[in-house]
């Protein structure tokens, strides 16, 4: 068949092997390739451009266990460059990281051993990794002192908790997430962290006479304010959950937070035909999700970019990419690729709270 068809217009160039190719280089002839080595290749080509890209608040969002196998610290990196200028993780993720954090260990282990003699000798299996339950607890209780030195008696966001927390591991050397984002100013929003040891923390500190109270909804207006300090978005997903739904929400609700339905300072909204009422969107100019979950079965886990868009939540003519592919296997391509080959001093967007 002729290229002329309209079809043929880009050959696939077939990977050669050499002992002395970066890992940056190695991922951009896999994007010349198919599949999803070729959709990794693209996550970090869009990546890098994400970093490079002027007036860009990158939002990342962080789903799963991934604390538990090693990739915690890839995060802080992330962070430390201000590749990330908001974090959303799940509870999991910037907790279990302290167990390391605090001097422990995970190990690796065995999908297929004795649950139940596992759990006599107390240990957690996170699939082929082991925790010690005594470890665990250790974590939580810490978490509990912490939460014991917070005013009772008034109630906290999400943001403003995991800031103090983070602020307070710091002064101990607990070089954890939320310790590296506090110091290097990136707001981190859990808003699904009763889920996670910090809820177990705030039930040790209740059986103590301490009541801990994380507002939901001010941490969705303080996440919605936000708005006023971003020009254009772009967004980074590890897996999906809360925290891909609660970013995604960033491009199309913030306006509702104001009477005319536009967010202050923010330009080139977009709007609905119709005669409902009036809203204005502002969809994330790049996008990356790194999932093994799939779109037919509907969820927001698996949803593509490509739906998001009827939505207003992604931009049709933007840098939009998705790869099915355990986050333990490109989260550390990528991160590495990033290292060889960006050189730029990110200084990332700087947000003002009340606090």
């Amino acid at each position: 068949m002729k290229e002329e068809s309209g079809y043929l217009k880009k050959k696939v160039k077939a990977i050669e092997v050499s002992d002395e190719k970066l890992i940056s280089k190695l991922l951009e002839e896999m994007a010349e390739t198919g599949f999803q080595g070729k959709n990794l290749g693209r996550v970090a080509d869009v990546f890098h451009k994400m970093v490079e890209a002027p007036d860009l608040t990158i939002f990342f969002g962080y789903a799963g266990s991934l604390s538990t196998t090693g990739q915690w610290k890839i995060i802080n990196w992330f962070i430390e460059n201000r590749y990330i200028d908001v974090l959303i993780p799940t509870g999991a993720n910037i907790s279990e990281d302290i167990v390391e954090a605090m001097g422990f260990s995970y190990w690796q282990g065995n999908p297929s051993e004795d649950d139940a003699k596992l759990f006599s000798a107390g240990v957690n299996r996170y699939y082929d990794v082991y925790g010690a339950e005594a470890d665990y607890l250790e974590m939580t209780e810490l978490l509990a002192e912490f939460i014991m030195t917070l005013d009772k008696s008034r109630s906290y966001s999400s943001r403003e908790f995991l800031k103090r927390c983070g602020h307070w591991l710091d002064k101990k050397n607990i070089n954890s997430i939320v310790a590296t984002a506090t110091r290097n100013e990136v707001p981190v929003f859990c808003p699904a962290i009763a889920d996670s040891p910090y809820g177990d923390a705030a039930l040790i500190a209740q059986s103590r006479g301490h009541h801990l109270t994380i507002d939901a909804i001010q941490d969705y207006v303080e996440f919605m304010e936000m708005g006023k300090y971003v020009t254009d978005t772009g967004v980074i997903y590890i897996g999906g959950g809360v925290p891909k739904d609660f970013i995604q929400l960033f491009a199309v609700t913030g306006d509702l937070l104001y009477e005319d339905r536009k967010v202050p300072g923010r330009t080139a909204g977009l709007n609905r035909k119709g005669t409902g009422p009036q809203e204005t969107y502002y969809p994330h100019k790049y996008a990356i999700q790194i999932t093994t979950d799939s779109p037919q079965w509907g969820g927001l886990s698996g949803c593509t970019f490509k739906e998001a868009v009827s939505w207003g939540k992604e931009n049709p003519e933007g840098s939009l990419v998705q790869c099915y592919c355990d986050a333990t296997i490109a989260l550390p391509i990528v991160s590495h690729a990033l290292s060889e080959k960006t050189d730029v001093d990110r200084k990332g967007t700087i947000f003002k709270f009340s606090d």
